[in-house]
C-alpha cells in the first residue's frame, strides 16, 4: 500500500531540491477526464495550498451553468508527485474541488464522493478500510483514424500485430501477429510490446504507483494489461487516473497510441477492469472465513448480494459508455450472468481461490471497465456492497459451472446484464437510493449525470447512421 502524509512544506521542499520548473494542477471532471492547469512553481507557496486557484466550472464535463461557473482547486499536498513522463521538471498534484461562495467541497467532484463513502464505511461499524485492486486493460495501436460527420462516419485501425495483417506487405512482413483470443501471455517475438508495457511500467513506479505485474492480454493488436498493487478506494482511483495518463504517454513516446476503449475491435475481447475489493477493521479481514464457501464469510456474502441486486444501476457508472455494451456480450470472456462463484471467470463476481491465506480473500467484480470514473465506480460498489450487509440481502446459491455453455432453460433463470448504456441509466434513474445514504451520492449528481449521458453519448448514438447499415441495407 502506498502511504504519502506529505504537508506543504514538504512538497514546497521536494519541489527545491529537484529544481522543479513548473506545478501541474489536476483534477477530474464527472465521467473520470483528468483536466489541468500549469503554473510556475515560484507560485506554489503553503497558502496557495489554503486558498487555491480558479477555474471556469462551466467549460468542464458535467460541472457548472455559465452563469455559476466560478470553481476553486485546492491542492492535496498527499498527491503531489515529480511527473516522470515530461520533459520539463514538473511536479504534478491532484486537486480537489470547491464551491468559493462557501468554501465547501463542491457535491459533484468525483474525489470528494470517494471521501464521502469511506467516512460512510467508518461511520457503519462495518469496517473502517476498504482495499481496492484494479486490471485495466488498454489496447496499443500503430495507427487510429476516425471521423464522424452528418455525411460521413469511419474508424480504421491499424495493428502490425493484429491477426489481419499476417497477410500485408509490412516490408519485410515477420511473421508473428497474434489470432483473435490467442494473445494471453505469449513471450517476445510473438509479444511486441514488452518493451513498451516495461517502460510504462517503470514510469509508474517513478509516479509513486505500486505495480504487481505486466502481460499481454488475450486480444490481439496489441491488447495489454499493468496490474496495480492493492491500497485504499482514495489512492487507488488517484492511481487509477495516473496509470492511464502515463500509459497513453509512453505510448506517444514510442510512437505508438493506447486506448482505454472497451470494444475497439469486433470479434474479439474487449477491454475490462475487474475490481478486487475487501473490508478490513482492526488490521482483520472481515470477507474472511475459513469454513466458509471460497473462505467467505457471512458479511462478504451479504455484500456479494448488495452488489448483484444493485448492478444494473451500478452499470451506469462501472460501465459507463454505449461502447462498453459492446463488450458485455457472451462469447468473449465478458462477464454477463448476474451470479457469483468460486474461481469462476464466467460470473459477474468471481471468488479468487489463489490463496488460502486471509489476506488474499476477496472479491472480483468483473463488469467494470477503464472508461469508468474510479472514485463514483469505487464508491458506487461500496455502497451497493454496504446495503447488502446492512438489508442481509442473500445472493442465492453460488454456480460453479460454465455460465457460458449452459442449456437454454437454464440461462434462462440467470439474469443477465442489461444491453446497453440507455437501460443502465433507467435502472439507474429508478434505483440509487442506497447511494444517497450520508449524501455519499447527490439527487443533484445523479440526475445531472443521466441527463449528461442521455443526451450526449445515448442519443449522440441512437440517432446516427452506422456505417454497417449500409452494408446491410443499401440495395433493400
Amino acid at each position: 500500500m502506498s502511504s504519502n502524509n506529505l504537508e506543504p512544506k514538504d512538497v514546497i521542499s521536494n519541489m527545491t531540491d529537484n529544481n522543479i520548473d513548473v506545478v501541474d494542477l489536476r483534477f477530474t471532471d464527472l465521467f473520470g477526464t483528468w483536466q489541468h492547469f500549469s503554473i510556475p512553481s515560484t507560485e506554489l507557496t503553503e497558502e496557495f495550498f489554503k486558498s487555491g486557484i480558479g477555474f471556469d466550472g462551466s467549460s468542464i464535463r458535467g460541472f457548472q451553468e455559465i452563469h455559476e461557473s466560478d470553481m476553486l482547486l485546492i491542492p492535496d499536498a498527499k498527491t503531489s508527485f515529480i511527473d516522470p513522463v515530461l520533459t520539463i521538471p514538473t511536479l504534478a498534484i491532484i486537486c480537489d474541488i470547491y464551491d468559493p461562495t462557501n468554501f465547501q467541497p463542491y457535491s459533484r467532484d468525483p474525489r470528494y464522493v470517494a471521501k464521502k463513502a469511506n467516512n460512510y464505511l467508518v461511520e457503519s461499524n462495518i469496517a473502517d478500510t476498504s482495499f481496492w485492486g484494479p486490471e485495466a486493460e488498454f489496447f496499443i495501436f500503430d495507427d487510429v483514424k476516425y471521423e464522424s460527420t452528418p455525411y460521413s462516419s469511419y474508424y480504421a485501425i491499424d495493428s502490425n500485430e493484429g491477426w489481419w495483417k499476417s497477410g500485408a506487405n509490412l516490408d519485410p512482413n515477420l511473421g508473428s501477429q497474434i489470432q483473435a483470443k490467442r494473445g494471453y501471455s505469449p513471450v517476445p517475438p510473438v509479444d511486441s510490446f514488452q518493451d513498451v508495457r516495461s517502460d510504462m511500467m517503470l514510469n509508474l513506479i517513478a509516479a509513486g504507483v505500486p505495480v504487481e505485474a505486466h502481460h499481454h492480454e488475450v486480444a490481439s493488436a496489441g491488447q495489454s494489461e499493468i496490474d496495480l498493487r492493492y491500497d485504499t478506494m482514495m489512492n487507488t482511483s488517484d492511481n487509477l487516473l495516473k496509470y492511464k495518463y502515463i500509459v497513453r504517454m509512453i505510448a506517444r513516446q514510442h510512437g505508438l497510441t493506447a486506448t482505454f476503449m472497451p470494444k475497439p475491435i469486433f470479434e474479439d475481447n474487449g477491454s475490462g477492469m475487474h475490481v478486487h475489493q475487501s473490508l478490513w477493521k482492526n488490521g482483520k479481514n472481515v470477507f474472511y472465513d475459513k469454513n466458509g464457501y471460497a473462505q467467505l464469510s457471512d458479511i462478504a456474502l451479504y455484500y456479494i448480494g448488495g452488489l448483484l441486486k444493485h448492478a444494473p444501476a451500478l452499470l451506469a457508472f462501472a460501465a459507463p459508455t454505449t461502447n462498453s455494451y459492446r463488450r458485455l456480450v457472451p462469447g468473449f470472456e465478458a462477464p454477463v450472468n448476474l451470479a457469483y462463484s468460486m474461481r469462476n471467470r464466467s460470473a459477474i463476481c468471481r471468488l479468487p481461490v489463489i490463496s488460502k491465506s486471509e489476506s488474499a480473500t476477496r472479491i472480483e467484480f468483473r463488469a467494470p471497465d477503464p472508461t469508468c470514473n474510479p472514485y463514483l465506480t469505487c464508491a458506487a460498489m461500496l455502497m451497493a456492497g454496504l446495503d447488502g450487509i446492512e438489508n442481509q440481502i442473500d445472493p442465492g446459491n453460488a454456480l460453479d459451472k460454465d455460465l457460458y455453455n449452459l442449456p437454454a432453460e437454464e440461462v434462462a433463470e440467470i439474469s443477465q446484464v442489461p444491453g446497453s448504456l440507455a437501460e443502465v441509466l433507467n435502472e439507474l434513474e429508478k434505483n440509487h437510493d442506497f447511494l444517497l445514504k450520508a449524501d455519499v451520492f447527490t439527487p443533484d449528481l445523479i440526475e445531472n449525470y443521466i441527463s449528461y449521458k442521455r443526451d450526449n453519448e445515448v442519443d449522440a448514438i441512437r440517432l446516427r447512421t452506422h456505417p454497417h447499415e449500409f452494408n446491410l441495407y443499401f440495395d433493400s
